[in-house]
């Protein structure tokens, strides 16, 4: 492993720390303000993880072999090529089904179903491919670019939430139940279920009747796609490809930053973590939740953790792996992202700020 010098700074702060608080501003910052980064994000967000293991001095051979296979190994990569040449061959069967639909139900209706259905299926059939059922459906209805943008992003809030209540949904999830799987909660398949849904499943519902206001315009017309029908093999690839280099990127960004987050997280009280856990917006979550949860934590401290995860998650393209396929496959900017999910994501915050630390019931009312 590297070693880094860390020049102590005063208060406890090092020359590492301001190093690392240096690459997340560019994470932050950096796709808003240089159209090279925005147009090359996954390149960029590469870049910013190496440059985080390095400053941190964490390269080892694991972490290499780890960043190499774990986009492959999780699933991610191999169910966006799988599901991109079903839906390639596929495309015009699933066009005319989703004409049909259209043809003899209210678009409000599909949409609220869609985001609804997607949101709490995806603790099932995984946010993996939830996203891309999502990304098909989106497709095929008879809206403008904007507010097909604006439905996604609602969606993967949707989805990103309602991932977590079982293991097999998303890595926050299989991680949480792995650490907590011993005493003193003896964490079974459905322990997020019995802890989270009570919070989970209100949101997912509003999040549908959110969606069904971005369907107002919608008028009657064939089904249209986002993505020209002339789409090669070659592009199913570049676009897996494109996948495997962001998550590659978000997991080194993740480790290099679990020095500071290790250092000034683990002492927050509840209040303040569920908000400074926005960081989810821009590293990874699973890494947050793999550092912050802990058998030690009170149920209350671990919803609050988790929650403030979950919600800021859909905030911006890097937070959750449903943003990164949809924005991928739909070409999605990280500035028209924003427009929506920054706002969204921050009155979900507060509702749910108010609702689990001041409504006298669920996990912190005793």
């Amino acid at each position: 492993m590297l070693q880094t010098a860390t020049v102590n700074l005063g208060y406890g702060i090092t020359a590492v720390d301001i190093g690392l608080g240096l690459v997340a501003l560019a994470v932050l910052i950096g796709p808003f303000t240089v159209k090279k980064i925005e147009h090359n994000l996954e390149a960029f967000l590469f870049v910013m993880g190496v440059l985080s293991v390095t400053i941190a001095g964490v390269w080892e051979m694991r972490l290499v072999e780890e960043a190499v296979m774990e986009p492959v190994v999780k699933g991610i990569v191999p169910a966006v090529l799988v599901a991109g040449m079903a839906f390639h061959y596929g495309r015009s069967r699933a066009q005319s089904a989703m004409s049909y639909v259209l043809d003899n139900t209210s678009i409000k209706a599909v949409a609220f179903v869609m985001i609804v259905g997607l949101g709490l299926i995806s603790s099932v059939i995984t946010a993996i491919i939830a996203a891309l059922l999502l990304v098909e459906l989106v497709n095929c209805m008879p809206l403008e670019r904007k507010d097909k943008i604006n439905l996604v992003i609602i969606a993967c809030f949707s989805i990103g939430l309602g991932a977590v209540l079982t293991p097999l949904g998303e890595p926050l999830s299989t991680i949480a139940i792995s650490k907590l799987q011993g005493p003193p909660y003896n964490a079974g398949f459905f322990f997020l279920f019995e802890k989270l849904a009570l919070y989970v499943i209100p949101g997912v519902l509003a999040l549908g009747v959110l969606g069904v206001f971005f369907t107002g315009k919608a008028t009657k017309q064939e089904c249209v796609t986002m993505v020209e029908d002339n789409e090669t093999l070659r592009d199913v690839g570049a676009r897996a490809a494109k996948v495997y280099v962001f998550v590659m990127a978000l997991l080194l960004l993740g480790a290099g930053m679990k020095i500071i987050i290790d250092k000034y997280f683990t002492a927050i009280p509840s209040e303040v973590l569920f908000w400074v856990n926005m960081l989810s917006a821009i590293l990874d979550n699973a890494t947050l939740t793999a550092a912050e949860i802990a058998p030690s934590m009170s149920i209350g401290q671990i919803t609050a953790a988790l929650m403030g995860l979950l919600i800021a998650g859909g905030m911006l393209v890097p937070g959750n792996i449903p943003n990164i396929i949809s924005a991928n496959k739909l070409g999605i900017t990280s500035k028209e992202w924003a427009r929506l999910g920054v706002p969204v994501g921050l009155v979900l915050m507060l509702v749910y700020f108010v609702w689990i630390f001041y409504i006298p019931f669920g996990p912190l009312a005793g």
